[in-house]
């Protein structure tokens, strides 16, 4: 089902001029991995999902999007899962951690909601790649954001950068490490987003 929707929706893509991806090298092969990207709207979960084909993302999606049976059954079989945002606690970060031990792909749009303003990333993604024990990709999108906005004239542009790993703060004590990984990712982002105006 993943696989059907994600070549489905790319063929639309396909018809507005696809969607241009850079460094899709930087994508791990061997392990499982978190990957982090800017958030406005709907289309960039759909343009990181296509654009990372064939890989398949595992996304955590708010729980009020599965008090639809139709929607909720969907999103299951697209792979995404349930998270309570109001009220997180242990069980919102197992369900990651063990899809990263199997090796798989957790999807995280880090800054929660759907803004354009520069919020600060929350620690959530971080800390799932710790106890998961993976690397953190970071990504960017450009170009539409919803469902209107497909319709006009634009580029849709998704970059990724090379992987945050775990080892690199194996220097700093324990306590420091989430802080400082967050820092890095944020600043990584950021990075990511001025690349993608420089292509402009």
């Amino acid at each position: 089902m993943y696989k059907f929707s994600g070549y489905t929706i790319k063929a639309f893509f396909a018809l507005r001029g696809g969607v241009k991806v850079y460094q899709k090298e930087n994508l791990p092969t061997d392990r499982g991995f978190v990957i982090a990207c800017t958030h406005e709207g709907f289309v960039d979960v759909l343009a990181l999902g296509t654009g990372i084909l064939p890989l398949e993302i595992h996304y955590m999606a708010k729980k009020e999007l599965f008090s639809n049976k139709l929607i909720g059954g969907f999103l299951k079989r697209i792979h995404a899962f349930p998270v309570d945002r109001e009220n997180p606690g242990p069980s919102s970060i197992k369900t990651p951690i063990k899809l990263l031990k199997e090796g798989k792909i957790v999807g995280i749009f880090p800054s929660g909601t759907r803004t354009s303003e520069d919020v600060p990333l929350k620690r959530g993604a971080v800390t799932i790649a710790q106890m998961g024990k993976a690397p953190i990709v970071p990504a960017a999108y450009r170009g539409p954001s919803n469902g209107k906005s497909l319709f006009k004239k634009g580029k849709m542009q998704l970059i990724i950068g090379e992987p945050i790993m775990l080892e690199e703060f194996d220097h700093l004590p324990a306590k420091e490490r989430l802080g400082a990984m967050t820092e890095v990712l944020n600043q990584r982002i950021k990075d990511l987003e001025n690349q993608l105006t420089e292509k402009e």
